[in-house]
């Protein structure tokens, strides 16, 4: 309870502050005058003013508040290391008892940091701002973090808190800790596929003297080089970029005896491989409707450089046309074939057949071509089945369907074959889960005798559609009807002709995406998605790798043909592998070299300005011989806030308001009592 006086004057305050001075000045006459009663007088006086005033008595019943102090506990994947997790857990009991024994003090706790995969680094103030949100500023007694030091989010200045209070920081952890680390000075994001990258990265060590150190540099999990460095000096190493997509680099040190973690002796730089370009050759044998579907096709892509031939005349056409008059332009098959036949990653040949326009010793490069990598597409006619076959060809060496020498005439709907439902070219084709597949008829297949390869497509009856083949470090495919074209022009509905064509052409080109045999890590926020693309009937276990060196075998459930999955969660910041004996595949979870295992030896530096320029104090937990904790004390009046043993917290003297009773002073009775015996004593002065 309160009590005080408050005024309501009757009139303008201007008037109030005039009869003050009039009432002044007359008094002041009557003293100088030495008038008999002048005091009696001037008290009178000065009751009138007041009561022109219209003071109140005022009376508060007020409810004290508590102070809200902050126990912000650091659970960030570094306070795994050593006995850092034992000390949180006993510092935050200690704690939390004493500032429980504070008269004044409401405690809450809050625990933050935690790996999530979408955030880098620990971020301790976000969450004492979430906490302290419904909390007005003069009821924040202060914040107490229970932390190794290594915080990512600290203001800075004081004034950025919202809050006037002390921040105290217990830091766990031991003086004189050792780490290595590898730091990444320069790396690249993207690169062209089968250039180098230069990747530039030092290694640095802490707590003890630098001495060379053996470095390790991965690419995919394939080892490609072995270095030793000096720690503190920049090493530049180039990467070639062997494949398109994803290229996971791994920069890694060795272990240094006696540190707190391997983890981050490893730095990760992932690095997209793209195309320059990709070029295609196209070799039509003769002008037909379909032509224009490949040439759409392949035009559309704008990463696609297309080289396109039609034989229009070929040499044993002899109609009496003089040369000056032709123009056509003669295909350059020794420039193509043999000069420049590496620097085409596709050689498409579209109802191509002999016609003494390429030599056969071309037919040959163009095997050893397949073998060394590249890749050629067949898309057969029905002079596939002919004497005159491409077949017959020293491609047959490599071609994986041979032809009968019949042609099927009858319409038929394309049919994905099991091995077809599996294959991720054909798997998912739209409407082919239909029957018949909701797309339009062909009308020709050419018969064939499968001799190696997968056939994925079939046509009238169970005649091989469509087939494709490795050989080698190159790949094969032959499409063995001519009415494609049906789909593109949308006769009968049309049918997937774009996403057919362009899986077949990039699977030859060698697509990671496009594999028949892989294995995968997807990351989905924080969970972790282990996918085994395949065209067995099962899969083995995936032993799954984390970042820390922690392995489990996880058992894959079929989601679809030839797709088996299994979702985990991403409990770890960093380096995710999985293997399955056969196959491995890398995939980070995060930032590529998250905050959080940069710097992972604890210190008092990153919060001790922070905590200074509240009043507050940054002191460990532990010298290396034993858990030492402050007294808390509450601070009521004082402006310091630490001490050598001791830490304080604010005990605010905020309340709330429960009631207010209020006593008009010249009202009612009592006031004519004052004013009237004020006038009767001044008359009975004047009567003596």
């Amino acid at each position: 309870m309160s009590f005080g006086i408050s005024f309501s004057p009757l009139v303008s305050i201007e008037f109030v502050w005039a009869a003050a001075a009039v009432a002044a000045v007359v008094a002041a006459l009557l003293a100088l005058t030495r008038s008999r009663g002048a005091l009696i007088r001037a008290g009178a006086l000065a009751l009138m003013v007041l009561a022109l005033a219209n003071p109140s008595l005022t009376r508060e019943d007020r409810d004290p508040l508590t102070s809200d102090a902050v126990v912000v506990v650091d659970k960030s994947p570094s306070q795994n290391f050593g006995d850092r997790a034992a000390q949180t857990e006993a510092a935050r009991a200690a704690v939390t008892d004493r500032l429980s024994r504070i008269p004044g003090i409401e405690t809450r706790v809050v625990e933050a940091g935690q790996a999530d995969g979408e955030t880098d680094g620990t971020r301790l103030f976000a969450a004492l701002n979430a906490t302290l949100a419904d909390v007005p500023p003069d009821r924040v007694a202060g914040a107490v973090f229970i932390t190794d030091g290594r915080v990512h989010d600290v203001p800075s200045d004081a004034g950025a808190l919202g809050f006037s209070a002390p921040v105290h920081a217990l830091v766990t952890g031991t003086p004189n800790e050792k780490d290595r680390r590898v730091v990444l000075v320069a790396a690249p994001r993207f690169g062209i596929v089968g250039q180098n990258q230069t990747i530039s990265f030092r290694v640095e060590d802490e707590g003890v003297r630098a001495s060379p150190t053996e470095v390790r540099i991965s690419r995919d999990g394939e080892l490609l080089d072995r270095r030793i460095v000096t720690p503190g000096r920049q090493v530049d190493v180039q990467v070639q970029i062997p494949h398109a997509g994803q290229n996971i680099v791994e920069i890694e040190a060795a272990p240094l005896e006696g540190e707190l973690t391997p983890v981050n002796n490893r730095a990760v730089v992932s690095i997209d491989g793209v195309r320059d370009k990709l070029r295609v050759l196209l070799v039509s044998g003769e002008p037909h409707a379909g032509e224009r579907t490949w040439r759409n096709l392949l035009k559309s892509d704008a990463n696609v450089d297309l080289v396109h031939f039609t034989i229009l005349r070929p040499p044993e056409k002899q109609d009496g046309t003089p040369i000056n008059e032709l123009s056509l332009i003669a295909f350059p098959t020794r420039e193509l074939l043999q000069q420049k036949i590496n620097e085409f990653q596709l050689i498409i040949f579209d109802r191509y057949a002999r016609q003494g326009v390429l030599p056969i010793v071309y037919f040959d490069n163009i095997t050893k071509y397949v073998r060394n990598g590249g890749a050629v597409l067949v898309a057969a006619g029905p002079d596939y089945a002919g004497p005159i076959s491409i077949w017959r060809t020293p491609l047959d060496a490599i071609l994986p369907s041979e032809p009968t020498g019949h042609v099927t005439e009858a319409p038929f709907h394309a049919r994905l074959t099991e091995l077809g439902r599996r294959h991720p070219v054909t798997r998912d084709l739209e409407g082919a889960n239909e029957d018949p597949p909701h797309w339009s008829r062909f009308f020709r297949v050419v018969d064939t005798r499968t001799v190696d390869g997968m056939p994925l497509m079939n046509g009238a009856g169970d005649e091989p559609l469509l087939v494709l083949a490795r050989e080698d470090k190159g790949r094969v495919g032959v499409i063995l009807s001519d009415h494609i074209w049906l789909w593109a022009r949308g006769y009968e509905g049309g049918g997937p002709h774009i996403d057919l064509l362009r899986r077949v052409s990039h699977w030859l080109m060698q697509q990671p995406d496009l594999e028949e045999e892989a294995l995968r890590l997807l990351v989905h926020g924080k969970e972790l998605t282990v996918q085994r693309q395949t065209m067995a009937e099962s899969v083995a276990p995936v032993t799954l790798t984390s970042p820390s060196g922690i392995q489990r075998n996880v058992t894959l459930d079929a989601a679809e043909p030839g797709v088996w999955r299994k979702t985990v969660d991403a409990s770890e910041l960093g380096l995710w592998r999985a293997t399955d004996g056969k196959l491995t595949t890398l995939v980070n979870v995060g930032p590529a070299n998250p905050k959080e295992f940069s710097d992972v030896t604890s210190t008092t530096e990153v919060m001790a300005p922070l905590a200074n320029a509240t009043g507050g104090d940054a002191r460990r937990l532990s010298d290396g011989s034993g858990l030492t904790m402050p007294r808390i004390l509450g601070v009521r009046s004082s402006d310091t806030l630490k001490g050598d043993d001791w830490i304080g917290l604010k005990v605010r003297e905020a309340s709330v308001v429960r009631g207010i009773g209020v006593l008009p002073v010249f009202a009612g009775l009592l006031g004519l009592l004052l004013l009237v015996g004020s006038l009767a004593l001044t008359w009975g002065r004047e009567g003596r």
